[in-house]
């Protein structure tokens, strides 16, 4: 068992790395300042690939594994958690359209999408219906060669930016099995968009309410097959969990290296802060869990590369341990800093509020608990999940 990266693998994070000091890094701040959404620079990132990371090549993607997206992810994340969280959920929409679109709609989006010139949003969540998702009640109705959609969608990111939305609709009976998919262009008539909503963190991307209103769409804008807009919605989301896990493992990183600096060079009582062995041991546990949690993720990432039985239990458990870590030591690197952690000159206040949220998304991580208890008790045997 190798726990290296490979050539590839190294040159793919040099290179994650190289773009985020050049163009995250230096901005970053402003951007969630001002409430930026830093649309030229993401297309700056679609000329790296990192719009289209592990989308098919046929479709203008790059068809990296999953775990060569996370490595991607973890390196931007840590100069910037915003931007980098909208490109993983960019990253989920635009696989879900290459991989499960008509020929119409790849022709159409996949290239635009794959390369950052066109940007995409995830429609899942509703009012009514967050961690229950299955329980969603927007409704498209077949009639006129075609689709009309009703209902609503919250907390939707690149909400109003976005050019085009991969939306689950109910089409048949309550439940999972009664729920599809579609490519909805976010410019249709009857689509209006609520207020930008005013966050804790994720200021470098909007967040909005969608609302449908007798929004057409033709037949072949449905993603698969009628009712099966559920389980490609869950798939989207394996992924979508060890994106953000990979976020918070490069926030918690970010803030470790802030927190290293600092206490190299404050000094307090006639000696740095590096010399207190409190701070040292305070530090060492820090580092330990930040590995530990990029392990699981890396695994997880493996596991749903090679579509193991039990991936989705794997991804479940990456994203609720790396999303718990990546928070306490964003939170502990700032403790280690006193006051210069909590005032904007420094990052670690950015860092941390921006990984709060990465607890929520994809899934709470209440709900990751319940996902991982049902797959571990529905096992035959232990070893099933080990």
């Amino acid at each position: 068992m190798n726990f290296d990266l490979n050539q590839e693998q190294r040159a793919f994070q040099d290179a994650a790395r190289s773009f985020a000091e050049q163009e995250l890094q230096p901005l970053a701040a402003q951007w969630d300042a001002d409430g930026f959404f830093p649309r030229a620079v993401i297309e700056k990132a679609g000329d790296m690939g990192f719009c289209g990371l592990y989308s098919p090549e046929s479709a203008g993607g790059l068809g990296l594994s999953r775990l060569d997206a996370s490595i991607i992810f973890e390196e931007l994340a840590a100069a910037d958690p915003s931007t980098t969280a909208y490109l993983s959920i960019h990253n989920m929409a635009t696989w879900m359209l290459c991989s499960w679109g008509s020929a119409a709609v790849r022709e159409r989006w996949a290239s635009a999408l794959t390369s950052g010139r066109q940007l995409a949003s995830y429609c899942l969540t509703e009012p009514g219906a967050g961690s229950d998702a299955a329980a969603l009640r927007t409704k498209a109705s077949a009639v006129d060669g075609g689709y009309r959609i009703n209902g609503a969608k919250a907390f939707i990111s690149g909400a109003g930016a976005s050019d085009v939305l991969i939306v689950m609709a109910r089409t048949g009976a309550a439940g999972a099995a009664g729920i599809s998919a579609f490519v909805v262009p976010a410019g249709n008539a009857g689509i209006s968009y609520g207020r930008l909503e005013e966050k804790l963190g994720w200021h470098s991307q909007p967040t909005r309410a969608v609302f449908f209103e007798d929004v057409w769409v033709p037949q072949d804008h449905l993603l698969g097959e009628v009712g099966q807009g559920f389980r490609l919605a869950m798939r989207g989301l394996d992924g979508g969990r060890i994106n953000i896990a990979a976020c918070s493992i490069g926030a918690a990183q970010g803030a470790l290296n802030a927190a290293q600096t600092y206490v190299r060079e404050r000094r307090q009582f006639g000696h740095l802060l590096a010399d207190f062995q409190s701070v040292q041991f305070k530090l060492a546990d820090m580092l330990t869990d930040l590995i530990a949690a990029r392990q699981l993720v890396r695994m997880a990432a493996v596991k749903l590369d090679e579509q193991a039985v039990h991936a989705t239990a794997y991804c479940a458990m990456a994203k609720r341990f790396a999303t718990d870590v990546g928070f306490q030591v964003c939170d502990e690197a700032m403790q280690i800093c006193g006051g210069n952690g909590y005032i904007r000159e420094y990052p670690l206040e950015r860092l941390m509020r921006d990984a709060r949220a990465h607890k929520i998304v994809e899934g709470t991580n209440e709900i990751m608990r319940s996902i991982i208890a049902r797959q571990f008790l529905n096992t035959l045997s232990t070893g099933e999940l080990r």
